[in-house]
């Protein structure tokens, strides 16, 4: 069974100081996060990579990561795609408000790459460091694919204080699971923050505690090639339930579209749970930890000092 790995690396990195984030260097070798998302990916039997990113950066993506990736994967019979998101990319009647001037969101990221993907498929962020558990386990899923059933999806569950930065609040979906191990909803909350209990949602300078062992996604979904319809259709819903002025802001975001088929019984998503501590450079100042982090992680001989060895 083919497998893809959907990188969403189109984000406009606004909390990294201007940078593009995505390609800051990390390794000792001056590998970036993606680099190790890749390799975990290839290594749990992913065989197909799906880059979606802006034209704008298109020079400084393939500069830092897209053409020697490109090398790799040849000698390994990995396959390379891009895609690209397009705030213009909208449904058939749809135009772009004059005063917009971000893309519409994750939800429209991943149908970005419609063209290009045929297979059952990950989708993650480029920023974010998952560890190989949850590869392996969802690419483990992926492979029981059919067409018979289409619309069964996992999503990969991380405990909450596993994904926390000592820099700041982050953004994280709260999950809830049946007795089953499926999830029934996602909640998307901002302003989460790491305490000495463990954590907390801050809201007007305001914390209240929130359990630190709650299933989190981290934005790493397995899903079908089937998926892309139920998501165009999403986005065309989107248009109709937001007024003209909400359109300036609003965001289609996968979580929230995944979350409303849920609601709707029309899809079912199996969470697969990963003790892996997530790392990435939500902000500026996590990019030391990140660092050392990768070190570490090099000296307990989970990767080697050069990623992808001899090849």
């Amino acid at each position: 069974m083919k497998t893809a790995l959907v990188i969403m690396a189109a984000g406009i990195g606004s909390r990294f100081g201007g940078g593009i984030k995505q390609l800051a260097p990390v390794g000792m070798n001056g590998e970036i996060i993606m680099d190790y998302s890749i390799h975990d990916a290839i290594e749990a039997g992913f065989d197909k990579i799906v880059f979606i990113i802006r034209r704008d950066i298109e020079e400084a993506f393939r500069e830092a990561i897209g053409s020697r990736i490109e090398k790799i994967c040849e000698k390994l019979g990995v396959e390379i795609a891009y895609a690209y998101q397009e705030r213009e990319a909208l449904p058939e009647g749809v135009s772009c408000p004059k005063d917009r001037t971000k893309p519409w969101g994750t939800g429209q990221t991943v149908l970005a790459c419609r063209k290009v993907l045929h297979e059952p498929f990950a989708v993650i962020n480029a920023d974010d460091y998952y560890g190989k558990e949850a590869f392996v386990k969802v690419h483990d899923f992926l492979t029981q694919y059919s067409a018979e059933k289409p619309n069964a999806y996992c999503m990969a569950g991380f405990i909450l204080k596993n994904t926390l930065s000592e820099n700041g609040a982050v953004t994280r979906g709260i999950c809830e699971t049946n007795e089953n191990g499926y999830l029934t909803a996602v909640h998307e909350t901002s302003g989460i923050v790491k305490t000495a209990e463990g954590a907390a949602v801050e809201a007007d300078g305001v914390l209240a505690s929130i359990d630190a062992d709650s299933c989190v996604s981290m934005n790493m979904w397995g899903l079908t090639p089937e998926f892309m319809e139920l998501l165009q259709t999403g986005f065309e819903e989107f248009f109709k339930k937001h007024s003209e002025a909400e359109l300036l802001k609003a965001e289609y975001l996968l979580p929230g579209c995944i979350d409303e088929l849920i609601q709707k019984g029309q899809v079912s998503v199996r969470v697969l749970e990963s003790h892996d501590k997530w790392f990435g450079v939500t902000y500026k100042e996590d990019k030391e930890f990140v660092v050392k982090s990768f070190e570490q992680l090099i000296k307990n001989g989970v990767y080697g000092e050069r990623l992808f060895g001899e090849v």
